[in-house]
């Protein structure tokens, strides 16, 4: 009993006197390694994400402060009438969505989709933005579409994608005329 009452005291002054913060460091978990082999055959090995962290978007779909706030409801009225597939009517559709939303105060009146943005430019105050990828167009942009022996496809851009007389992720696959908006 009297050796052990010494090796005792002397432990519990150790444990007593031990930094905390540096034990919590010697003690925790080590973070996982992913090895493998590069192109040379040396082995490399990379620490593991285990969090993600992601970065908000602050402006996902171009700079759409100098757009009419209607382009966005008009945008909105388009998705919403939109049907899963084409009815061959996207000029008709989207005409409806820009007078119900009042961005125009009359229907236009071309009849093909690919004279659009020449009579949206014309007539009711809207200006060809110097966008070429249909992606980078801001929302409620009208993308007006060629065709070589067709009327053409016209579509507006969306949150979601594009829509006119149907909605999509993608843009057309037509050689793209221009994109308009209305400041």
């Amino acid at each position: 009993m009297r050796k052990i009452t010494p090796y005792l005291i002397l432990g519990l002054c150790c444990v007593a006197f031990y930094p905390r913060p540096a034990a919590a460091l010697n003690f925790s978990a080590p973070k996982p390694k992913f090895g493998y082999r590069d192109a040379s055959g040396k082995k490399q090995s990379i620490e593991v994400v285990d969090k993600y962290y992601p970065k908000k978007i602050v402006h996902p779909f171009g700079n759409e402060s100098n757009i009419d706030p209607k382009l966005r409801r008009a945008a909105t009225i388009a998705e919403e009438r939109a049907r899963a597939h084409s009815l061959s009517k996207c000029w008709h559709y989207v005409k409806e969505a820009l007078v119900a939303a009042g961005v125009v105060k009359s229907r236009p009146e071309t009849t093909l989709a690919k004279q659009a943005g020449q009579e949206l430019v014309n007539n009711y105050g809207f200006k060809k933005l110097s966008v070429s990828d249909p992606y980078q167009a801001p929302v409620g942009a009208v993308l007006v579409y060629d065709a070589k022996r067709a009327a053409g496809h016209v579509e507006i851009r969306t949150e979601n994608g594009f829509a006119s007389d149907f909605r999509s992720k993608t843009p057309s696959r037509r050689p793209l005329l221009g994109v308009f908006a209305k400041s």
